[in-house]
């Protein structure tokens, strides 16, 4: 099960994918972060989520919450996949070592070798304000980003 509210999210610094590196304590000293999981780029459901989340960017504005995507693939095949899907937001590449952020927030399926389909929501003070997951070939409701958001502290 993915971190729970309240939980120290652990510090991690990857690879977008432009190859430029991230990390999430500088992420967090311009606000709150949304960390969104996701199996595998290019994948039916994954692309689903990921185009509804970029459509949907205003509702992250809204909040003062910066949209993160994180998988398991290259840098390389994350720049490619966001090309060609035209999304507007970072994409991390956990892929060496091999799912080591997914483990560390209690993301990584270890049967598939890839991460769940799970967001953890981290407040500016470094903690989990919200979480959630998907069962296995089912995607996340819209809703429950929203939900997740209005877990935040007010500004």
């Amino acid at each position: 099960m993915v971190l729970a509210k309240g939980a120290p999210a652990p510090d991690f610094t990857l690879s977008d994918q432009f190859g430029a590196e991230v990390a999430l304590s500088e992420l967090l000293l311009d606000g709150p972060v949304a960390l969104v999981f996701v199996p595998f780029a290019f994948s039916r459901i994954c692309t689903s989520e990921f185009a509804e989340l970029s459509a949907s960017l205003g509702l992250f504005a809204e909040h003062s919450v910066r949209l993160i995507g994180v998988t398991v693939d290259s840098v390389w095949t994350l720049r490619a996949w966001a090309e060609q899907e035209g999304f507007e937001f970072p994409i991390l590449s956990d892929f060496w070592p091999h799912g080591d952020v997914s483990r560390a927030y209690d993301a990584f399926v270890e049967r598939t070798g890839a991460a769940a389909r799970a967001t953890v929501v981290v407040g500016r003070d470094g903690r989990v304000a919200a979480s959630f997951q998907s069962a296995a070939g089912e995607a996340r409701s819209l809703a429950a980003y929203h939900d997740a958001l209005l877990a935040l502290p007010a500004r």
